[in-house]
């Protein structure tokens, strides 16, 4: 779904009360489109396999995995496997590896959720009231406007204000500004939730259309997650998304994107994300091709389902965690 843009959060305001505005989800469907087709571009095959990689772990343990050994990871790995095997009878099938994919997914949402909401339930009153967001997010901002006057910052909480707002207005199902927990999730978290929907679209379309005029067109499209510094030919997986754009995207062959393209791309219908990873996973390490996986042939694919030093990914250990 990839790939999302984040909005830069100011110094001065983490400093402050270290917290920010709600951010873009990374693009639902991106990366699993470049994970499931081949890449001669190191980047693209980067990108790949930290997708698995956070499929399979979550995001924040994937990173946790960044950091081992690949003796460590493979150790972890022995026994998440065990896990997964829930009716321990030395297969994982397809069906075992989704199901764990999709709990591994929500308990990152619900995990997330129960970090940021001891930040943001100042009162403690078991919910999460709009202003009580605001002043904790925005505060510090709408107190000094004047140390952002001349920062490119100012731009941001000008525009992540009201998108806020109105994101917790559609989260808010009973109408009374104030979130509680299924509602902050929904805030946080909108692709999880049916009734979120129009707002994952809407700030997709606002957040990749540059030029303002509700459409995005293919160079939009590319620039969301290319951005073309040395001015050098593009890389191959680029040129597969350019392909990517006229034939799969623009559906009706405008030359753009309209608000139900969008939708079709990063939100597609009868479309299993659990399932078309989990199916992807057996696919590439099932080495005897009998349609399930074996300790062994997982621990010899290790690689593909954890990270380590090895891939060089090297982001910062952003938390202890213990085994899964």
């Amino acid at each position: 779904m990839h790939a999302l843009g984040v909005v830069c959060v100011v110094c001065v305001l983490l400093c402050v009360v270290d917290l920010k505005p709600t951010v873009r989800k990374d693009r639902i469907h991106h990366e699993a489109e470049l994970s499931r087709k081949p890449h001669a571009d190191q980047h693209a095959d980067q990108q790949s396999l930290q997708f698995d990689h956070e499929a399979f772990l979550g995001k924040e343990e994937a990173k946790t995995f960044d950091q081992l050994s690949p003796e460590e990871s493979r150790d972890r790995l022995s026994k998440i496997v065990d896990r997964i095997d829930s009716d321990a009878d030395g297969f994982i099938t397809s069906d075992e590896l989704k199901l764990w994919i999709k709990r591994v997914q929500k308990r990152y949402v619900y995990e997330n959720v129960a970090k940021i909401w001891r930040d943001y339930d100042l009162n403690k009153d078991n919910a999460i009231a709009w202003e009580e967001y605001k002043q904790a997010t925005y505060g510090y901002y709408l107190a000094n406007p004047e140390e952002f006057a001349d920062s490119s910052d100012q731009f941001s909480f000008k525009k992540m204000l009201p998108r806020d707002e109105r994101r917790f207005k559609a989260a808010d199902l009973n109408g009374d500004e104030r979130a509680e927990r299924d509602e902050f999730t929904a805030f946080l978290h909108p692709e999880e939730f049916e009734h979120m929907r129009d707002i994952v679209v809407l700030e997709t379309l606002e957040d990749i259309d540059k030029n303002g005029d509700g459409y995005v067109d293919e160079d939009e499209y590319i620039a969301d997650m290319f951005a073309h510094e040395d001015g050098g030919p593009e890389p191959d997986w680029v040129k597969t998304e350019r392909d990517q754009f006229s034939d799969f995207r623009d559906l009706n062959k405008d030359g753009k994107m309209d608000v139900e393209e969008i939708r079709h791309w990063i939100l597609p219908q009868d479309y299993d994300h659990a399932q078309a990873e989990a199916r992807h996973l057996l696919y590439e390490s099932d080495t005897d091709k009998d349609q399930m996986l074996t300790k062994e042939e997982i621990l010899q694919n290790w690689n593909m389902f954890v990270g380590s030093q090895a891939t060089n990914y090297g982001e910062d250990l952003t938390r202890n965690h213990d085994e899964l």
